[in-house]
């Protein structure tokens, strides 16, 4: 009998599945058994999708307003987003270079599909979000994969670009903030990277999924690094979606704003590989620029904060080591080599014996991940002054 491993594709060795959905499982099955269980493990907003959102795609659904759209996405969709560049970072992007896709991982789906090719080599960070590198190798491109810690805040710099650029580079995809770390990369340090590729001719993929939730200083586009004409933002390609910052993660709708060469290609990807965004997110998403529904989300934003605010202190206390404080996202990555050298056992015995779930490190690169856990702050304060007395009970004994 043919074995079925046999007959998958090669690349699908190299796709592994996320360790922390084992966890999820497990702490699920736990809670169905009558488990208390605290959920610091999944990277998703706890509140809910703001009403007016909501109500916007319920309209659309009574009008029966639900047929194809363009597969680049509803022109009215594209302009609020092109008008919300300008108002919030001054940036002129033209409408008709945003296209609107099925969550951020569509949007890297049609890049990586138009840009990348047998050969061609992508450089990340590690620890990174796993997802981005499988969507590299699901093209057939090449993973190069960059170990940076905290003496460039787990990021990319110019430098270290330079340092490891291969002749097959052809892009540098860059997350800020970034999962599982919450840092960014400096404005000023994005002008020497874009400045680098420019020279190298080389693209610059920018995720900004969490760049509306940053904390302590004003978030910016990386397109504002890059220039003021089309000229200038050639090399550069910005994903974002509105899972995070809007809290729409079940509606999978995301957006990428390319250059104009990249248009074509992006459109025919679209076409074949998934005709078009659902149209129900589309229309909801119109409602997420309203000033009612911002005033929601910045409100949400700071409640965020002060989620950060109180976490990251009390896990320097219980002794893990967190070199760089998060600058935005929800994400704390903590280095947990003071009590373990596995960070996985670690996190599978926290749930068993204290019904706290966090992510080992395993999911986010080779980087020492038996050293790091991440823990999403996204509860309540009350919730997350629980899990760290689970913590110090669980770390006491």
């Amino acid at each position: 009998m043919t074995s079925h491993i046999k007959i998958l594709a090669p690349r699908m060795k190299d796709i592994q599945p996320f360790h922390v959905m084992s966890l999820l499982g497990k702490a699920k099955a736990l809670q169905q058994q009558g488990r208390d269980i605290i959920h610091l493990e999944v990277g998703e907003p706890d509140f809910n999708t703001p009403q007016a959102i909501i109500d916007a795609g319920m309209e659309a659904l009574r009008l029966g307003d639900i047929h194809y759209t363009p597969s680049l996405g509803l022109m009215p969709l594209r302009e609020a987003l092109s008008n919300f560049y300008q108002q919030q970072f001054s940036i002129n992007v033209a409408a008709s270079q945003i296209v609107i896709t099925p969550g951020a991982s569509g949007a890297l789906l049609l890049i990586t599909g138009a840009l990348i090719g047998q050969g061609d080599a992508v450089m990340l960070a590690d620890p990174g979000y796993p997802c981005n590198q499988n969507f590299v190798r699901f093209v057939d491109g090449e993973v190069q994969s960059v170990a940076v810690n905290e003496s460039s805040q787990y990021q990319l710099t110019a430098e270290i670009i330079a340092q490891n650029w291969q002749a097959n580079t052809k892009a540098v995809l860059i997350a800020s903030p970034a999962n599982p770390t919450g840092t960014i990369v400096a404005a000023d340090e994005m002008i020497k990277i874009i400045n680098l590729l420019r020279e190298k001719q080389a693209y610059l993929i920018v995720d900004e999924i969490y760049q509306g939730l940053v904390y302590d200083l004003d978030p910016y586009c990386a397109l504002k690094s890059a220039g003021k004409s089309s000229k200038d933002m050639e090399h550069v390609i910005i994903v974002n979606s509105f899972s995070k910052y809007f809290q729409m993660t079940g509606w999978r709708i995301g957006w990428c704003i390319v250059p104009e060469h990249l248009l074509d290609a992006c459109e025919r990807l679209s076409q074949n590989l998934f005709l078009a965004t659902p149209t129900i997110a589309q229309k909801a998403a119109l409602a997420a620029f309203l000033p009612e529904t911002i005033d929601i989300l910045e409100q949400r934003r700071q409640i965020f904060k002060q989620r950060r605010d109180f976490l990251y202190p009390a896990l320097l206390d219980l002794g893990f080591k967190i070199p760089v404080k998060p600058q935005g996202a929800f994400y704390i990555y903590c280095d947990c080599s003071k009590f373990t050298d596995n960070s996985m056992t670690l996190a599978h015995d926290l749930l068993d014996e204290t019904g706290l779930a966090i992510t080992p490190g395993i999911d986010f690169g080779h980087n020492y991940p038996e050293r790091y856990v991440r823990l999403a702050y996204t509860k309540d304060v009350e919730y997350l002054q629980q899990a760290v007395q689970r913590l110090s009970h669980f770390l006491s004994t």
